[in-house]
């Protein structure tokens, strides 16, 4: 059974940095393409980032383009979102999620999620 757990989240001024990280434990963390989702108050769960077993190709949400990137470390079984000039409209749970096959922007063809950590951009 696939565990992902986040880390990282945590409150920052507008324009302030953040990375946040997914460890995966309990199958091949090569197999999977990992994706990151937030939720905020009263909004649906949207995708954020995306990035292949190899890390080779990535995908980023319009919102965040620029802003945010999204990279693995396979050797430490681990994904990061690297999050800079954060905006209070990026206030939000980060999730991240693991799937089989290639990544993709829709949150219910991914397999496994992790419980979530908070980022709070204040102004």
């Amino acid at each position: 059974q696939v565990q992902l757990v986040e880390s990282g989240g945590g409150l920052v001024q507008a324009g302030g940095s953040l990375r946040l990280s997914c460890a995966f434990s309990g199958r091949a963390f090569s197999s999977y393409a990992m994706g990151w989702f937030r939720q905020a108050p009263e909004k649906e769960r949207e995708f954020v980032a995306g990035i292949i077993w190899s890390g080779d190709r990535t995908s980023y949400a319009d919102s965040v383009k620029g802003r945010f990137t999204i990279s693995r470390d396979n050797a430490k079984n681990t994904v990061y979102l690297q999050m800079i000039s954060l905006k209070p409209e990026d206030t939000a749970v980060y999730y991240c999620a693991a799937r089989q096959g290639i990544t993709t922007t829709r949150y219910a063809e991914y397999e496994y999620w992790g419980q979530g950590t908070q980022v709070t951009v204040s102004t």
